[in-house]
């Protein structure tokens, strides 16, 4: 009778004991076929953005120049930040990844970079935006035959390298300097006419080239900045308490918030995204010595802009 139960009890703790490992066995996924590799989404490649320019893209005569250099490619190892630099910080912000490269020659037209440059840039870009020298030509101020012509090269050298590439012309600010300084071929006019007058040669030129998918309408922004009295349109007389000061020293360049303002109307032209998104605790207003006040504001202007063209 003891002989008996001991047997059972063996036969019993083996089943106990291999009940567990059968268990383990089915649930375990199935093994994957030989050299099979399991399925993995790649993530996205991130955009590149080539900005070609001159002081303008640059940032120059502001602490926005040199500001986060590393964070984009200088084609010329000038280790310039600028527009390019604020336009890659606004996309982080927005969950963006572009790879950004910038490809600049300070006072130079656009037939400067096709003729001494392209060797460096001649490959294949998603996006690429192209600012003109300020006053369209240097000799012929307001003449926007060069331009038409260097906007029509550069857009056939892209293409032929991507036929999707998007392809954008900065059409830039009124020059101060150039309104309220006799001897200035805007001298006496308003002061939107400038910026009017180079949005109008931008359009002409994507008019003729239709490879261009559209306009970055800077011009327009600081215009609209200055019209609702964000910004001060003369700074000859002093700036307007509670304004800003578009231009830097030499009312020729940008300040900082002129710069910011530029970029933030490429950022929303470029990607879509409406540039009062990223708020007035953006990192770069903060770091570049802007209020909150002054970045919500400028955000609006570019958000407007865009929205009426």
């Amino acid at each position: 009778m003891t002989y008996g139960h001991g047997i059972w009890f063996l036969i019993g703790a083996a089943a106990l004991a291999v009940a567990p490992a059968a268990t383990a066995k089915e649930s375990a996924p199935a093994p994957t076929a030989a050299g099979a590799t399991p399925s993995v989404t790649p993530k996205a490649a991130p955009k590149t953005i080539l900005f070609i320019g001159n002081s303008f893209t640059q940032g120059a005569h502001s602490a926005a120049r040199n500001w986060r250099a590393g964070s984009v490619t200088d084609l010329n190892n000038a280790d310039y930040g600028g527009v390019p630099a604020l336009f890659k910080l606004f996309a982080e912000q927005a969950g963006l990844d572009y790879r950004v490269s910038l490809e600049t020659q300070g006072g130079k037209s656009l037939g400067f970079h096709f003729d001494e440059r392209r060797q460096l840039f001649d490959r294949p870009w998603d996006v690429v935006v192209l600012q003109e020298f300020s006053t369209l030509d240097r000799d012929k101020p307001g003449d926007p035959a060069d331009y038409m012509r260097n906007v029509d090269r550069l857009a056939a050298l892209f293409k032929a390298r991507n036929p999707a590439v998007d392809i954008r012309l900065a059409a830039t600010w009124t020059r101060a300097d150039q309104i309220y300084k006799s001897g200035g071929h805007w001298y006496g006019k308003p002061v939107t006419a400038m910026a009017d007058d180079l949005r109008a040669a931008a359009d002409r030129a994507r008019s003729a080239t239709p490879s261009v998918a559209g306009i970055v309408p800077v011009g327009q922004a600081w215009n609209r900045a200055m019209t609702e009295g964000v910004a001060d349109p003369n700074p000859y007389d002093g700036i307007g308490y509670g304004q800003l000061d578009l231009w830097a020293y030499d009312h020729y360049h940008a300040s900082v918030a002129g710069y910011y303002l530029s970029a933030l109307v490429t950022f929303g032209a470029i990607t879509g995204v409406d540039p009062t998104t990223l708020g007035a605790k953006e990192k770069g207003a903060d770091e570049l010595g802007l209020s909150d006040a002054q970045a919500a504001a400028l955000q609006r202007v570019a958000r407007d802009t865009l929205a009426n063209g």
